[in-house]
């Protein structure tokens, strides 16, 4: 017990090992409900759901040890949302990549991710793109995942006549609705879990009105080797997945540096000058588990913004996230259970994550256009081209074109012109034509 308080200066941040596991436990209640999204969402792609749910596990595990040991820091990480969406509907199922060539490109932006670190320029980077597009990105995969939500559980269906029109109430897209309004009626009241309970009692009721069969709780963990090391990095270095593995980078930096200043001031773990503790190896850890995560056979692994349940139950070291990390490897033996939740019972805790999302748009300057006009762009064709690397492209050119045409050219950063210059280039094709002609020399 001495050795653990000395590791983790629990006596020092005025704590005990027992708020610390208390805290730890919050966390992992409110994120568990990753383990039965993540496999739902990308055993779509014709990944084995089994490997899935266990690589999930495993990445977030990984991630929580190396943030909590390292770092030390109550902060959790997992699979993210948004960018399992995007794996899933935009590059695998939209743009007919491999998953594989997809896994390929998560482990490519971990490694940017990961050089960014080593050469001290990912604060850089993240300082110089403008605020607006970040809460934009952000909305705009909120926006996103709302759509995927009710699309898959038969809210919004096909209309030929309007592309997309309201579908008839099924069992499913009830289910979907009640789950939405039962983790949000939770979520209200601060009741710790919500999301899991709500994701939960969608699927007993499911099972209780016969449309899931009872397959047991507890098992021996699902064989992860179907997705165990099976990405195609080779696949990956095509001009094409430029822009993919761009987003992939980009939403991990984003969730993660908003996640970590959100604990950081709730936790008050920030120097005097506003600086995190140990905010490099906290990243590190983030593009680490991205890595490994991919090895194992899922998206990218981000920071959750969840954390900060565990930091209001008095959460405040490592210990926090290495208690998380424990709870996900035990999670590894409940796979019957994760097997018995359907899409309609997830689709719910999906469309309420999407709500917390698009809640980044109230933090917007709506009273300078040049600002909330590129973000409202962003947040609005990314669930309409079903893809964030074409919401996060129009975003940029929106913001560089709108800063040129009302005379501030000067305001825009080396970053952003860099980027904007890419993503045009990208865009109109002639990136790929300039690849081309170089393969040819």
């Amino acid at each position: 017990m001495n050795f653990i308080k000395s590791y983790f200066g629990i006596d020092g941040q005025n704590t005990t090992i027992k708020k610390e596991v208390i805290a730890g436990l919050t966390t992992f209640l409110t994120m568990a409900y990753i383990i039965f999204v993540n496999p739902n969402i990308l055993s779509t792609t014709g990944m084995d759901k089994g490997a899935v749910f266990v690589a999930t596990c495993l990445a977030a595990a990984t991630g929580c040890f190396i943030m909590g040991f390292v770092a030390k820091l109550p902060v959790a990480l997992a699979p993210g949302m948004g960018l399992n969406a995007f794996f899933t509907y935009s590059v695998v199922l939209g743009m007919g990549y491999t998953w594989q060539i997809a896994l390929g490109a998560v482990f490519l932006s971990g490694c940017v991710f990961l050089l960014l670190g080593i050469f001290k320029v990912r604060k850089w980077i993240i300082n110089a793109i403008p605020k607006g597009l970040k809460q934009g990105i952000v909305a705009g995969i909120g926006a996103f995942l709302a759509f995927i939500a009710m699309q898959n559980s038969g809210i919004i269906v096909d209309n030929p006549a309007v592309l997309v029109g309201l579908g008839k109430f099924t069992f499913s897209s009830s289910m979907a609705l009640l789950g939405f309004l039962l983790i949000t009626a939770l979520s209200h009241f601060r009741i710790t879990g919500a999301v899991t309970i709500g994701v939960l009692s969608i699927a007993i009721i499911s099972l209780l009105a016969g449309y899931t069969q009872y397959s047991g709780f507890v098992s021996m963990p699902p064989s992860i080797t179907p997705t165990l090391m099976q990405l195609d990095i080779a696949g990956a270095f095509n001009i094409g997945m430029v822009s993919v593995i761009f987003a992939f980078l980009f939403v991990d930096l984003f969730d993660t540096s908003g996640t970590l200043i959100a604990v950081a001031k709730q936790s008050k773990l920030m120097d005097e000058e506003g600086e995190i503790k140990n905010l490099d190896k906290a990243l590190l850890a983030d593009a680490t588990a991205t890595i490994t995560g991919s090895l194992y056979g899922t998206s990218s692994t981000t920071s959750y913004i969840e954390s900060t349940a565990g930091v209001v139950a008095g959460g405040r070291t490592g210990l926090v996230a290495v208690v998380v990390g424990a709870l996900f490897l035990l999670s590894l033996f409940f796979a019957p259970l994760a097997g018995m939740i359907p899409a309609y019972a997830t689709a719910g805790a999906i469309l309420y994550v999407s709500v917390l999302m698009l809640e980044s748009l109230t933090d917007l300057n709506w009273k300078d256009i040049r600002e909330f006009a590129p973000a409202v762009v962003c947040t609005i064709t990314t669930p309409l081209t079903y893809s964030i690397a074409d919401g996060i492209t129009i975003g940029f050119i929106s913001y560089t074109a709108l800063q040129i045409l009302t005379g501030k050219f000067k305001e825009i950063n080396a970053v952003v012109w860099v980027l904007t210059a890419i993503l045009v280039l990208k865009i109109t094709g002639l990136l790929d034509m300039i690849f081309a002609t170089l393969g040819t020399m």
